[in-house]
């Protein structure tokens, strides 16, 4: 079977990581890129820089990714949903709900693929959490708490970091507890001096009743990525930085110093760390996208989920503006 001819829209900081990974993925030819600002990272090699989308699609595409910033993200969608292209959109999916909803009307009208790159679903750790938790192995889920922080990031000037950071979070908490947001509750603040928030702290609860809570910045001095889920026989520890995951147990020997055995809820028991295959989100994300395309069977991050996600984060930036809980 001929390879599927990919473009590239973009090639900035998360860009560059596409064209290599396009270039590694079986039955996929990169054949096009455009970015109107050229080729910063020197990504194109043989390949001309297009300068626009419209002369990408001139090279007869079946499939592009679209890395440009978020506020393009519409347009170009629109575009490529009207010449039957399908389509890998960065994440957020749009700048707005109501631009989102369109992007998704647009593909689904044409029954061409979608897909929003919320590529922390395809982190090993994240994964193999969630199969162990659809597995039972940690019983009844009462919370899920994640930390995202870290410097600010120049390249990012249209979205604050909910949009940007927070997103993540939320579409990882709902894929791996496998149920929507009921309600959020926020608080942002400002201190770069731009009209974006640069620090928010969401708490929530899904409609499953599950608990949780996501602290997100761009002021922190180190980088921190984690995702902490709680429950009946102990807690999951994912570090989606190095893709490792960790179970403390839950103790089952009685504690016989009362002064200790007095204010711990559970004792401590065995803390096991998982040995499973770590390859590369962004390649897994890829591969993924091929075979959505192709018509096999996938776990594709779709408009419609990206729309959910969202919808959310909009919720908790609303939830942030009046000093009110939002019900979903």
């Amino acid at each position: 079977m001929a390879a599927l001819r990919a473009g590239l829209l973009g090639v900035g900081m998360m860009g560059r990581h596409h064209a290599r990974v396009l270039r590694e993925v079986e039955g996929v030819e990169l054949v096009a890129i455009a970015d109107p600002g050229g080729d910063p990272h020197g990504v194109a090699g043989p390949l001309t820089v297009l300068p626009d989308l419209d002369a990408l699609i001139a090279e007869g595409v079946d499939m592009v990714v679209v890395a440009v910033p978020t506020q393009f993200h519409e347009k170009a969608a629109l575009t490529l949903a009207e010449a039957g292209v399908h389509t890998l959109v960065e994440k957020p999916i749009a700048h707005s709900i109501e631009a989102g909803e369109r992007m998704t009307r647009a593909f689904a009208d044409r029954g061409l693929v979608g897909a929003v790159g919320h590529v922390e679903r395809f982190n090993p750790a994240l994964q193999e959490l969630r199969r162990r938790l659809a597995e039972g192995d940690l019983g009844d889920v009462y919370q899920i708490a994640t930390r995202r922080q870290s410097g600010f990031p120049t390249r990012i000037a249209d979205v604050g970091v909910a949009k940007d950071l927070a997103s993540h979070d939320i579409d990882l908490t709902a894929w791996v507890a496998q149920s929507d947001y009921a309600s959020v509750f926020a608080q942002t603040t400002f201190k770069s001096g731009r009209s974006h928030e640069d620090m928010i702290a969401v708490t929530g609860r899904l409609e499953s009743g599950v608990i949780v809570n996501h602290l997100v910045n761009w002021l922190s001095p180190m980088k921190e990525r984690v995702t902490v889920v709680t429950g009946e026989r102990g807690a999951f520890v994912a570090d989606t930085a190095t893709g490792d995951l960790t179970f403390y147990a839950n103790g089952t020997i009685p504690l016989e110093w009362e002064s200790v055995s007095s204010f711990r809820g559970v004792s401590e028991g065995d803390v096991t760390r998982f040995s499973f295959a770590k390859r590369e989100p962004l390649r897994v994300e890829h591969e993924v996208f091929r075979d959505a395309v192709l018509g096999e069977k996938n776990d594709l991050v779709t408009f419609e989920q990206g729309l959910r996600t969202l919808t959310v984060v909009e919720a908790a930036l609303d939830s942030a503006r009046t000093g009110t809980s939002v019900s979903l």
